[in-house]
């Protein structure tokens, strides 16, 4: 592991195949203003803060006079439920992080979700003890795709960004991690990435392990 000083995970869609959950909640709130939200307005809504999500929310749907915070809370208090009851793994991330875990390496969570909801996953699946440091969107004042995130993480763990290798599936997670300068996994998820200097794409983390991310980063452009 000469060199990598840190792994910075993203969670939603990356390590969780929770996406089909986060579509779940919001059609639910589409529903009950008795509309249809977009397959093209979902798929912008990855990656993104609430606050971002709900504003590309209401422009889809027409919504003219919005109670978001009504709508927060019930997309949270949706999610809280499904978080407990259905989520899942995405393909080859669990054994990862039990990887990157067993090595003694510094592991941080970067996700846009808030911290109840993370909350809830790091108690029904993720587990307590598989991250040094957690950093929600709630703890950050500019999100993804924002360096923000990642900063934090990297300045939490006590290491450089640069010295990093983060994980993500969503262009703006991809955006802020880049920005952030860590060498960037992209695995591959209903939206799209960008194809960047420094950004290296995988069909999903099946077969993706530690050395291979040594690998990465020892690679990376200097």
């Amino acid at each position: 592991m000469e060199g990598l000083a840190g792994v910075l995970f993203d969670m939603d869609g990356t390590l969780l195949d929770s996406e089909r959950l986060w579509d779940r909640a919001l059609n639910a709130l589409a529903t009950r203003y008795g509309r249809v939200l977009s397959d093209r307005a979902r798929k912008a809504m990855v990656g993104r803060s609430t606050r971002e999500t709900m504003k590309l929310f209401y422009r889809d749907l027409g919504v003219r006079d919005p109670d978001p915070h009504a709508d927060s809370t019930f997309i949270a208090d949706q999610m809280a439920r499904l978080y407990a009851t259905d989520l899942a793994w995405r393909p080859g991330a669990a054994e990862l992080v039990a990887e990157v875990r067993a090595a003694g390496l510094p592991a941080a969570l970067v996700t846009t979700t808030g911290r109840r909801l993370v909350e809830v996953a790091l108690d029904t699946l993720l587990g307590r003890g598989a991250f040094d440091v957690v950093v929600c969107g709630d703890d950050v004042t500019r999100p993804k795709p924002h360096p923000e995130p990642y900063l934090t993480a990297a300045a939490r763990l006590g290491v450089p960004a640069a010295a990093c290798v983060a994980v993500e599936d969503s262009p703006a997670g991809v955006q802020s991690a880049r920005a952030a300068g860590a060498v960037v996994l992209a695995v591959a998820g209903p939206v799209p990435l960008p194809v960047m200097e420094g950004v290296h794409h995988v069909p999903a983390l099946t077969g993706v392990d530690l050395p291979y991310l040594v690998k990465l980063w020892d690679g990376r452009p200097r």
